[in-house]
């Protein structure tokens, strides 16, 4: 197989890394620790407007996510329009309503017992902004031809993850809602439907005197979540 000169490897200089003493590493991770520790997943959004620039600079930061081949298969579709989040809400009420009367399970729902979640989703409407995360399964390059994308999944899913801390760290509360199917989002996105929409997330502030699950407190230590070997 020929690769193009375009396409070839090209290796450049380490850029930005700057190593730390060793101290300052360890408070560096302490002081995220510490911050990642006190976001909590919101159900409660107030109306209150968070200005388009800031939402733009997170979405940057979750651009810059390792991911499969770099190509980068990811598409954030950012809704703020009240009408178009009125029709995802009604959308995503219509799939809740049938999760809930039954088509999730008796165990699944007895496992969302503790977080107090139901069919009802005002927060798509009240915050002022949803992004849907879109996985794209095939892409094109900068030079227009179109391919594959790999590990599209685990691409997604760290960039999710780089997005919320970036989201967190500007001041802001999230929500990653998953209504099941999610079908209905390319539609309303405008995205093709080849693309699968991942999450929902719904960012904002808390509402005043806003609640979270005494249950959502409850973490895992680390002696279970990792091993040492």
């Amino acid at each position: 197989m020929t690769i193009s000169t375009a396409h070839a490897y090209r290796p450049v200089p380490l850029p930005d890394f700057a190593e730390k003493p060793v101290e300052e590493m360890r408070a560096g991770a302490q002081a995220f620790y510490d911050e990642i520790r006190t976001r909590h997943t919101v159900r409660d959004f107030s109306t209150r407007p968070v200005p388009r620039d800031i939402i733009e600079t997170c979405i940057l930061a979750a651009g810059t996510a390792p991911n499969g081949a770099n190509h980068q298969p990811w598409h954030f579709a950012v809704i703020g329009d009240p009408g178009v989040k009125r029709k995802i809400r009604e959308a995503a009420e219509v799939e809740e309503r049938a999760f809930y009367e039954g088509k999730a399970g008796e165990e699944w729902l007895k496992a969302l017992a503790p977080l107090g979640t139901d069919a009802s989703k005002p927060f798509l409407e009240e915050a002022p902004w949803l992004i849907c995360i879109f996985g794209e399964r095939k892409s094109r390059s900068a030079d227009g031809v179109a391919r594959k994308n790999y590990y599209v999944p685990e691409s997604v899913s760290i960039a999710t993850g780089f997005l919320i801390a970036a989201l967190h760290r500007a001041g802001l509360a999230t929500l990653t809602h998953t209504p099941n199917p999610m079908s209905f989002l390319n539609e309303i996105c405008g995205r093709d439907p080849h693309d699968k929409p991942y999450i929902l997330m719904v960012v904002g502030y808390p509402k005043e005197g806003a609640t979270i699950p005494a249950h959502a407190m409850e973490k895992r230590p680390l002696s279970e979540i990792a091993t040492f070997l």
